[in-house]
């Protein structure tokens, strides 16, 4: 059986554009298109690559900013093909566009079951009102989810989250699963599909994310699924990751990166299948998969390339 990959993107629209005052366009094209390496060009890519990909789409700044700019990308990502599920980022659900302080917790840990309940409905609805499908599947604003997070998703009909990233733990992804889960599992009535993680140093974990892994990293955390057979490869991007923190210019490092995973996905098809969480077929839950082992080589080459990233790539425009 080969490897599920679940290329998934999350997308939101970036606080930091809110609480700066700008106005409701400007906070879009930051977040979802900034500098032409925004979603469209990330849906290019899947497409000329024939890759499928899960957009993590959080709703809630329909609370401040009216569901226009939810669902012009909801029917971006349906029309392209690809899949759309819930992300949910609970500050929002207390924001104005008068008001740009937060009013409530950036965490969704911090709230009680029932409220982490009725957000989660409330996000669900949301997404379905901006054209979404019902959600199937779940991931928590900066991965912070806890049991109760996937106990109320259980108990409002949600399948499948992938919140637990095993190098954000215990805080703020404080899921009750060991830190280096890796294969998916059921917990807590769920099946949870965890980040992917490999060791860039010997006991130190790194999550397979575009701006936290090289392509040396991600080549070889996709040859290690692949040669010890893991049930599944859970990737992160953001809408927002290609550019620099600005949204202003390309970030040339990530979009290499990006590019450069999708073009090695695609040499790897047949041994890896990308897919979706709205046409996932049953997962083997019993693996005990284990992160890629460390290299100095590796990592010293990624820590030389961040270093350049955040010098000259981030730079504002």
């Amino acid at each position: 059986m080969p490897t599920r990959a679940f290329l998934t993107v999350d997308t939101e629209l970036m606080w930091r554009h809110h609480a700066a005052g700008l106005d409701i366009d400007a906070i879009a094209a930051r977040s979802l298109e900034p500098a032409g390496v925004g979603i469209s060009h990330q849906l290019r890519m899947l497409a000329q690559h024939d890759l499928k990909a899960t957009f993590f789409v959080d709703p809630m700044p329909a609370v401040a900013h009216g569901l226009d700019p939810i669902r012009r990308v909801v029917d971006a990502i349906l029309e392209a093909g690809q899949d759309v599920q819930l992300h949910l980022h609970p500050n929002w659900a207390a924001a104005s566009d008068e008001d740009r302080t937060a009013h409530a917790s950036f965490e969704l840990i911090d709230f009680t079951y029932i409220e982490q309940r009725e957000l989660i409905r409330a996000a669900s609805d949301l997404l379905v009102a901006a054209g979404a499908p019902r959600p199937i599947a779940f991931r928590a604003g900066s991965y912070c989810a806890s049991d109760d997070t996937l106990a109320a998703l259980a108990a409002l009909g949600i399948r499948y989250d992938s919140s637990h990233n095993g190098s954000e733990h215990p805080w703020p992804s404080a899921i009750g699963l060991d830190p280096r889960r890796i294969a998916p599992c059921m917990h807590q009535g769920v099946v949870e599909v965890p980040v992917t993680l490999i060791e860039d140093k010997r006991g130190h974990l790194r999550h397979f994310q575009i701006c936290a892994l090289s392509t040396a990293e991600m080549r070889d955390a996709l040859d290690h699924a692949v040669r010890e057979s893991h049930a599944a490869v859970t990737i992160v991007s953001h809408g927002f990751e290609l550019s620099n923190r600005a949204g202003t210019r390309p970030n040339a490092i990530h979009v290499h990166r990006f590019e450069t995973l999708c073009a090695m996905l695609a040499e790897r098809r047949g041994a890896i299948v990308t897919t979706t969480f709205a046409s996932l077929p049953d997962l083997p839950l019993d693996r005990c998969d284990q992160p890629l082992g460390p290299s100095l080589l590796r990592t010293g080459l990624r820590q030389a390339q961040q270093l350049w990233s955040n010098l000259v790539e981030e730079r504002a425009a």
